[in-house]
């Protein structure tokens, strides 16, 4: 993690876990028709609370400023094997995850979190979300 974040850390982590919750809380099971909705959803929310947490307020002619950082955000939904109504056929599949850049060790950085309350659901969630100082 860069020595700089945008936002405290604890901050970053109720972003990404509202956006999940949000998009996936009221889901009961993976559903593989709803993932591209469910990562499209976290991806936007969380894009969109950044940019309004951290945009300055408005300049003189009115417009909001511009953000001090581009961000990425990433959602990784994976199903786990079987459902978590079948115990005896439930299991994880095997999965890793990593990023790297070459960048401003002190403005720049990564964050990753991992939905806990995904597992009931029979998936896992991990988000990374980067920021890149302009």
């Amino acid at each position: 993690m860069a020595s700089a974040t945008p936002l405290p850390t604890q901050e970053l982590q109720e972003i990404a876990q509202n956006a999940c919750e949000q998009a996936i809380g009221s889901a009961e099971a993976y559903d593989h028709a709803k993932v591209g909705d469910w990562n499209s959803e976290i991806i936007q929310t969380i894009l969109k609370t950044l940019i309004q947490k951290t945009s300055p307020a408005s300049d003189s002619t009115g417009e909001p400023s511009q953000p001090a950082y581009k961000y990425i955000a990433n959602s990784t939904v994976i199903q786990h094997i079987g459902s978590p109504s079948e115990p005896e056929k439930h299991g994880r599949r095997g999965m890793h995850s990593a990023v790297g850049a070459f960048w401003n060790n002190e403005k720049d950085g990564t964050y990753s979190y991992k939905w806990e309350a995904a597992e009931s659901k029979g998936m896992d969630i991990v988000i990374t979300i980067t920021w890149i100082a302009i």
